[in-house]
């Protein structure tokens, strides 16, 4: 197993530039409302292309984006990799962004909205339930290993933030991955049950008890209450304690915006939130591993401990991109490269 850090920092300018400066990738102007910089604008013989595609989960009517190499030939064979999306996120955002990215290389990609989010089915909006996320994974997988050209035996799975966490419960027992990569690990069951960095241990049963009252308002007819759903203010959003909230805001709100985005998910989802957590029988992993993050991400905790408990593969490998926080894998030009150059050779030696 390897850990290896990416000494390449940004110029100071550019170090500088926060996510609320950068240039907004405006999902308006894209005609699939993609929501991130470089985005694909029209479909092009010889060039990658976008499919809007969707089917059925579980009753339940998925959303997806499947993303095709250049010169693509349905009677031709093709690795593939599915592109789990972050906590809040969509599919139009980083997920979009790095499926494009691996389709340049020569992948067939999927990206779907997660059930009961972004443009997918599911009432109430904004469920937001470890199983239904892991699912979600195990569909995508459904989807793409019957999409023609895809060669059922080279498929690959990257999980980005949120996804990330539930890519490493959905490879634990889904073999069809044959490699697993993540960016940004969150371990969503963790942070919602102690919170960011372990700061609220003191208030979980306080925090468990609102769950239940808010499932018992929901079964009893009553309105469904949400967690996460806060507008707050520019100077609000500065006193944020941690990095991944404010760079997030500016993120989710300004710069990369888009309408099926939002942090807010129903505060019942808790009661499965609070007792998940993505390393449990992370020790099934078998199938090569990579985790990328930030140096200076206050979430890299999160990914340093899933990488050590990994202890069922022996080809593993921690990358780390020397001074990055969270938000900024998902966007700034270098970083997103640094994690590319990891991506690349990792798919094409395991894929």
């Amino acid at each position: 197993m390897k850990r290896t850090t990416l000494m390449a920092p940004l110029m100071a300018a550019v170090i500088g530039v926060s996510a609320v400066s950068a240039v907004a990738a405006d999902y308006k102007k894209n005609p699939f409302t993609l929501a991130y910089d470089g985005a694909i604008t029209r479909n092009e013989p010889g060039k990658v292309n976008i499919h809007s595609v969707s089917y059925t989960l579980d009753g339940l009517d998925i959303a997806a984006n499947v993303y095709t190499p250049a010169n693509y030939d349905p009677q031709k064979s093709y690795p593939a990799v599915v592109v789990a999306h972050p906590n809040g996120g969509v599919k139009e955002q980083v997920a979009g962004l790095y499926a494009q990215r691996l389709a340049e290389q020569g992948y067939i990609t999927i990206a779907a909205d997660a059930a009961y989010q972004g443009t997918s089915g599911g009432e109430p909006r904004n469920v937001d339930k470890p199983s239904h996320r892991i699912e979600d994974i195990h569909g995508m997988a459904d989807y793409i290993d019957r999409y023609p050209g895809v060669d059922r035996a080279r498929l690959g799975l990257l999980g980005i933030c949120g996804g990330g966490g539930y890519s490493l419960a959905a490879a634990q027992t889904d073999k069809r991955f044959k490699t697993i990569a993540t960016l940004s690990m969150f371990n969503s069951g963790r942070v919602r049950r102690n919170g960011m960095q372990d700061s609220q241990l003191a208030t979980i049963q306080q925090r468990l008890r609102q769950a239940s009252d808010a499932r018992a308002q929901e079964a009893a007819g009553g309105k469904v209450l949400y967690s996460g759903d806060a507008n707050l203010t520019d100077e609000q959003i500065a006193k944020l304690p941690f990095e991944l909230y404010r760079q997030g805001y500016a993120y989710y709100w300004k710069t990369h915006a888009h309408p099926g985005s939002t942090f807010k998910y129903t505060t019942s989802s808790l009661l499965d939130l609070m007792r998940f957590d993505a390393t449990d029988r992370i020790d099934l992993i078998h199938q090569p591993l990579l985790m990328i993050a930030g140096s200076k991400a206050d979430t890299l905790y999160m990914t340093e401990d899933a990488f050590k408990k990994a202890t069922g593969t022996k080809d593993k490998t921690l990358f780390l991109i020397d001074g990055a926080t969270h938000i900024e894998t998902y966007w700034v030009p270098k970083y997103v490269d640094a994690a590319m150059d990891q991506l690349t050779p990792f798919y094409a030696r395991t894929l």
